[in-house]
């Protein structure tokens, strides 16, 4: 299978999830209206999802490596279509959050095991290469998805986006018993059992390389949770803008994300990966933190909000795609398990900073931004640290 062809086929997968997210996302003020919520009630939709997102990969994740990749897509996918239809039935927001979460339960399915099958089937920076292309097939996700969820509520109500995803899971499980090939051969299969889980995650938490870029890429990733579960809100509330506005505004944010991950390739090639990543972090933080400083100057518009967050994202697109490779590069053999426990304590991290900036939350840009700006400092500190341990053991490794 071309890299081309491999990167259609997993991007589309791997996109199921997060249209879950962007294309409710202009609903959400009106998910509160219509099921008489509060927006941290509404904001709990978002996170249910995203902890069961990651919890369910712990699962998916060993499975995969004992089962290969196609089984644990089926069941994930049905497990999603079950979550789709209970959420566009929900009436109550407690209904709502418990679905959301079994949503999450099974798309976390899409997350796992796509990053397995480039694992399977590249290291390095082809490997980079062949993520950077999933992500950028990912990418119609924040730029259309809003938009076609505006949509939706133009024609329908909310309800209509959650029956939209559950044909698309349908579509997606169709995709994946016709088109998409198994890449774990049965003889590289690894038994579940528990000695093999704990030997595994032992090696896994005891290696400071693994852990530095998981936490790095999960805080960069908590701060575009945080964006998402508040900027509806926000640029609704506080700057007036229509569901298609909104829609519009998140785009461009998101463009800045994913089109900077198409360079992540190539500019490793050139200039090396690790120099790459730390200026990038570096970036995250520097624009982060002057966005902040704008702000409480008293400059607060529309405008700077969205260049702002460009600018971060921009540098965040160098980061994500590079962790993710360099964390699962020297554990092929467990591959499942490190993608699944990588994905797990970086979404439990997304959330847990999305409650935390919930606290604080007040329907304006300055709390949105400031714990943008806590995620960001969080991985600038973690990178220094990672980062020099790498290059420490790549100096050791070409002396003689």
């Amino acid at each position: 299978m071309t890299m081309f062809r491999a990167a259609l086929i997993l991007g589309l997968l791997s996109a199921v999830g997060p249209f879950a997210i962007d294309m409710y996302l202009p609903a959400m003020p009106a998910i509160a209206e219509g099921l008489n919520a509060d927006v941290t009630s509404v904001q709990l939709t978002l996170t249910a999802y995203f902890v069961a997102f990651g919890v369910a990969q712990l699962f998916y994740g060993p499975w995969a490596d004992q089962a290969g990749r196609k089984t644990p897509l089926y069941l994930g996918l049905g497990i999603f279509i079950l979550g789709s239809v209970g959420s566009a039935l929900a009436g109550s927001i407690g209904e709502l959050i418990a679905f959301r979460a079994i949503q999450g339960l099974g798309g976390a399915v899409l997350m796992v095991v796509p990053r397995a099958i480039i694992r399977d089937m590249h290291t390095g920076t082809q490997a980079t290469k062949l993520m950077a292309m999933v992500m950028l097939v990912i990418s119609v996700s924040p730029m259309l998805a809003p938009l076609a969820g505006s949509g939706l509520i133009a024609f329908g109500d909310w309800r209509l986006i959650f029956w939209v995803l559950c044909v698309a899971a349908m579509a997606s499980l169709l995709l994946t018993a016709t088109v998409l090939p198994e890449t774990l051969a049965p003889e590289n299969r690894v038994p579940v059992n528990l000695a093999n889980l704990w030997r595994g995650t032992k090696v896994l938490f005891r290696d400071p390389v693994f852990m530095g870029l998981t936490f790095i890429g999960g805080f960069g990733f908590a701060s575009f949770m945080v964006f998402i579960a508040s900027a509806s809100f926000v640029y609704t509330g506080q700057f007036g803008l229509s569901p298609t506005g909104f829609s519009v505004a998140f785009a461009i944010n998101a463009i800045g994300f994913f089109a900077a991950s198409q360079a992540a390739g190539p500019l490793g090639e050139k200039f090396g990966i690790l120099p790459v990543m730390r200026l990038a972090v570096i970036g995250f933080a520097t624009f982060s933190v002057l966005l902040l400083v704008i702000l409480l100057a008293g400059f607060v518009s529309l405008p700077i909000v969205i260049a702002g967050l460009f600018f971060a994202n921009a540098c965040l697109g160098l980061v994500i795609p590079t962790t993710m490779v360099m964390a699962l590069d020297p554990h092929g053999a467990i591959a499942g398990l490190a993608s699944s426990l990588g994905g797990t304590l970086q979404m439990v991290t997304g959330g847990a900073m999305v409650v935390l900036a919930g606290l604080f939350f007040d329907g304006t840009a300055v709390p949105m931004v400031a714990a943008i700006v806590l995620c960001a400092l969080f991985a600038l500190v973690l990178a220094l640290r990672t980062l020099a341990i790498m290059d420490r053991a790549a100096k050791a490794a070409v002396q003689p």
